[in-house]
């Protein structure tokens, strides 16, 4: 059995333990609601451009642009969104697996784009090709931070280096639920339904669909995926907040148990002390 010494040592480290995870549960809190605030405040601006683009596609000619081209057989694009640093729960384990689920399955020539350190890690270890990686874009992201993979993603599919593009991220539902999805980026899939409940099934363009959808299509793209990146980052930072907190509990759980041994190695060390000079007065 341990000396009082040793557990006191030992519940002193746990002590400095529990106080760190305590302090990163509050930071973790206090970026959660900022977080929060601008992913919930972003998707119904990013759920109606979706909608927009999709009854568009479905009423003009694909060859106004070619983003909106009929999808093909060919190469495929994963956007995988993961975060940089770790101690997050299992946020990015869960995120990591489900695109190796969806990458051991694809049939498609596939590459990856990773976005945030543990995912470029994971797929460099697992030999998935890497078609570019970027560090995360901090705790509070800006519609900027996004502009230079937009125009990469952009880029290599107007070229025909993949046919389609999908984007991988973990979805923020609450603060205890964050899961991870997966959604097709490029070509825009049309609407069926447009055709039936727009009159003609015709937009009117001004001037005219090539220049509008010259200027609509890079902002789309720019907007998907900031926000996944924003759904990233307040699962992170809940993520992170949770299991900061499982770890405090589980810290103070510990100094209570250690306390418990500690005050029973006591009482056995009095015991045994009062037992030794009893005998020896008897003994006297």
């Amino acid at each position: 059995m341990p000396s009082q010494r040793e557990i006191r040592r030992r519940i002193g480290s746990v002590g400095n333990i529990k106080q760190i995870t305590r302090a990163m549960q509050f930071v973790a809190a206090s970026k959660l609601r900022r977080a929060q605030e601008a992913t919930l405040a972003s998707r119904p601006y990013s759920d109606k451009l979706d909608e927009v683009l999709a009854d568009v596609a479905a009423v003009v000619d694909h060859d106004k642009h070619p983003l909106l081209a009929d999808e093909t057989e060919g190469p495929r694009l994963i956007v995988l969104f993961t975060s940089d640093r770790g101690m997050a729960g299992s946020l990015n384990t869960n995120t990591i697996r489900f695109a190796a689920q969806e990458i051991a399955k694809s049939s498609d020539e596939l590459q990856v784009v990773t976005v945030g350190r543990k995912g470029t890690a994971a797929m460099r270890r697992a030999h998935v090709p890497l078609a570019a990686s970027f560090d995360g874009f901090g705790d509070h992201p800006a519609f900027t931070d996004v502009l230079p993979l937009a125009r990469l993603v952009s880029d290599d599919f107007l070229a025909g280096t993949y046919s389609k593009v999908h984007l991988l991220y973990p979805a923020f539902v609450s603060t205890l639920v964050q899961r991870p999805e997966m959604k097709r980026l490029l070509p825009v899939k049309p609407n069926p339904d447009t055709a039936s409940v727009i009159p003609g099934g015709e937009f009117i363009f001004e001037p005219d669909p090539g220049r509008v959808l010259e200027q609509l299509m890079p902002r789309y793209v720019a907007t998907r995926l900031f926000q996944a990146v924003l759904e990233l980052t307040a699962s992170e930072q809940s993520s992170r907040m949770v299991a900061m907190r499982n770890a405090t509990d589980n810290a103070q759980e510990l100094i209570d148990d250690l306390t418990l041994t500690y005050n029973k190695v006591r009482q056995s060390n009095i015991t045994r002390e009062m037992i030794e000079i009893a005998t020896g007065s008897s003994n006297a």
